[in-house]
């Protein structure tokens, strides 16, 4: 059992356990470490997958907005558990790992358009404590993006943010799932705004 885990890793036994293994292993390489943690708990975790399901059919905002705002949030928080993930899923759906992989310095880097800067502020502000999103952010990103995208980030971020803050409470970091070194993550305090 990795020593990050705080609360035990359980065993994933009986018909589901396999299941979800195998599921897990083609989808993923191998069992993410918060399916060890969610098994404490069935309900919960079923209700977690299904609810992740759903979330996956979403199609109103582009990937790649999703992805880095995903990521600006969790890097807001700390999670490397989730920016491994982020960069390995942004992989598999064919996204520009290079700029991927800039999102916890999106601020210094210059591979991002005004757009994907607008959301990466949002989804940081959203994630801060207490959130510091404002009219105006909201009003821009309604004009660029249309309303139904604006309340699909704004989802996704809220949903970045259980997760994240799930895996970090739980003491998960960085799974492996990328093959790169671990991506630098974004500290509050370095916040710009």
């Amino acid at each position: 059992m990795p020593s990050q885990f705080r609360i035990p890793q359980a065993r994933l036994d009986g018909a589901y356990g396999a299941l979800m293994t195998r599921i897990a292993t083609r989808m993923w390489g191998k069992v993410p470490d918060n399916a060890y943690v969610l098994w404490h708990n069935k309900p919960v975790l079923k209700a977690v997958f299904g609810f992740e399901q759903k979330v996956g059919k979403w199609s109103a905002l582009d990937p790649h907005l999703t992805t880095y705002a995903e990521m600006a949030s969790a890097g807001v928080i700390g999670c490397s558990w989730c920016l491994d993930f982020g960069y390995f899923m942004a992989h598999t759906k064919g996204l520009d790992e290079a700029k991927v992989r800039e999102v916890p310095r999106w601020r210094e880097s210059d591979v991002f358009t005004d757009l994907e800067r607008d959301v990466m502020a949002y989804a940081e502000a959203m994630t801060v404590t207490p959130p510091e999103v404002t009219d105006e952010m909201v009003a821009d990103l309604d004009r660029q993006l249309g309303h139904a995208a604006v309340v699909e980030l704004t989802m996704m971020v809220a949903v970045e943010n259980e997760r994240s803050r799930f895996n970090s409470a739980m003491g998960l970091a960085s799974q492996g799932f990328s093959d790169v070194c671990e991506l630098p993550l974004a500290e509050a305090g370095t916040i710009s705004r």
